[in-house]
């Protein structure tokens, strides 16, 4: 290692900061709340007068997703190079998607009859490329009103990044036909607490609800560092410094651990058969929701934080109050605590090996950090934070493979595909559901026209849920976005 910095912290121990006064309570984080209807939020069903159990409040989804994929018939790519994010890769191999799913992977395998059969010989097919930190749909391109940042306070907890999305962005499609299948678009970096974050399928719709990855938890946006105290010490008030910062951010934690004993509370003596009780349900607080639910684990919790004793100092602040940190973005000083990170288990969203020096905080980057993540194990992804970076997160993924093995570190194209397919996906929470080529998983795909870490590489072929969505031989396809014109196979340039 080149620092000796690291931090010891142990296990977390999954004590329950809710038992603050003796009270008995339920696994938080599988925590069901039996509302009455007087607390205005419950879930009715056509008969109003029977109460139905529905999750906490921090954790429903009040904008739920609409997409469904279509159903299409069943696909056979063959004889193509297949990275699967899961194990070495597979030459001349065979994948085979049925109902939207994987259904086998590997060489020698048999195609059914009657199956659409895609030679892919002399391609390369790995799964979506996933970015876990993308502003896309939401400022810059075309150059309207800019919804990045709700610069009013230090904590806009109960923001949601989805009302600033444009789904007719530019931006989407070009993203679609790069590879990539699935985003998470995170509020701006102004604010400690910035708001909820969206998680997308970049598929053509007119609603955001139709984009959101259905079942997908939200994610959370919190900031440490300068960006904060540079926004609000501006204008004289907190926090003008990082002293002010942590303890803001730890108070913000304590209201929110407060609010989740409320509301246990509150259920034990609906639940309680012995309690003969009318208790009031606690006042609902959308800001505190967001933070409650990163202490359940409903809410995954994403801090964009550059220096290694900023992270240090948010892991012992969240272990305080059992808040599991997802992920660390930008993260330029992981490097120095990887043993920490590991310990943790926190992932790292990381930039391409020539993102630094552009502000105080990130000048000890390292070119080599993510190739010496991920030797030492730790979960890390590629991401753009750019609409054009995330164009070409494959690019970013090769130069910090190519920085590593030019520094005779033990990394290799398997490694590099994790990077922006499966530990994006662990950090969104849904590797289970995609980033790896694997039976039973979502068939996020992509045919590449040669290696997809060569600079002359890019997809012939994009499938999401099994759908094609993305065809480069397609000269009839439609217009990138309801605001450009694609000529006609007629000629017509009109």
């Amino acid at each position: 290692m080149l620092y000796d910095l690291e931090v010891s912290l142990p296990n977390p121990v999954r004590r329950n900061p809710l038992n603050l006064m003796g009270t008995s309570i339920r696994t938080v984080g599988m925590l069901t709340l039996l509302l009455a209807s007087a607390a205005g939020n419950m879930a009715y069903a056509e008969d109003a007068s029977e109460a139905h159990p529905i999750t906490a409040p921090w954790a429903e989804d009040p904008y739920p997703s609409t997409y469904k994929p279509e159903t299409v018939a069943p696909v056979a790519i063959t004889n193509a190079t297949i990275l699967t994010a899961a194990g070495p890769a597979i030459g001349s191999g065979t994948l085979l998607i049925e109902n939207n799913k994987i259904r086998a992977v590997g060489a020698n395998i048999e195609v059914p009859d009657g199956w659409q059969v895609i030679d892919a010989s002399g391609q390369w097919v790995t799964p979506g490329i996933i970015d876990a930190h993308s502003h896309a749909g939401t400022a810059a391109v075309p150059g309207v009103e800019d919804g990045l940042n709700e610069m009013t306070g230090p904590n806009t907890a109960e923001m949601f990044a989805e009302f600033s999305l444009w789904p007719q962005s530019p931006v989407y499609p070009r993203l679609r036909n790069a590879g990539v299948t699935t985003i998470q678009v995170l509020p701006g970096s102004a604010n400690i607490f910035g708001g909820r974050t969206a998680i997308l399928k970049m598929v053509p719709s007119t609603t955001i609800q139709g984009m959101k990855f259905p079942g997908a938890k939200y994610g959370l946006k919190m900031v440490c560092g300068e960006n904060p105290t540079r926004v609000y010490g501006a204008q004289n008030r907190a926090p003008m410094g990082r002293s002010g910062l942590m303890a803001m951010m730890r108070k913000y934690f304590a209201d929110a651990a407060k609010y989740v004993e409320d509301w246990t509370g509150y259920a034990d003596k609906l639940a309680d058969e012995n309690i003969d009780s009318d208790a009031a349900a606690p006042a609902r607080d959308f800001q505190l929701d967001s933070i409650a639910g990163g202490i359940t684990g409903d809410v995954r919790i994403n801090t964009h934080c550059y220096r290694a004793e900023d992270m240090t100092n948010v892991l012992i602040t969240a272990k305080e109050y059992n808040v599991k940190v997802s992920s660390f973005h930008h993260a330029i000083e992981a490097y120095k605590i990887m043993g920490t990170l590991k310990e943790t288990d926190t992932c790292i969203a990381g930039w391409g090996p020539d993102w630094g020096g552009f502000k105080m905080e990130a000048y000890d980057f390292s070119s080599l950090s993510i190739p010496m993540l991920s030797e030492a194990g730790v979960c890390v992804a590629v991401t753009s934070d750019s609409d054009e970076t995330g164009q070409h997160l494959n690019i970013d993924a090769a130069r910090s493979l190519a920085a590593g093995q030019r520094a005779g570190l033990d990394v290799n194209e398997e490694d590099a595909i994790r990077w922006i397919t499966y530990y994006p996906a662990k950090i969104l929470g849904l590797e289970k559901e995609t980033g790896t080529l694997e039976v039973g998983k979502m068939a996020d795909v992509v045919i590449w026209s040669a290696n997809p870490f060569s600079s002359y590489a890019h997809p012939e072929k994009v499938f999401i849920d099994g759908v094609e969505v993305f065809d480069r031989s397609d000269a009839s396809a439609a217009p990138l976005s309801d605001y450009e014109i694609t000529p006609s196979d007629k000629g017509d340039t009109q």
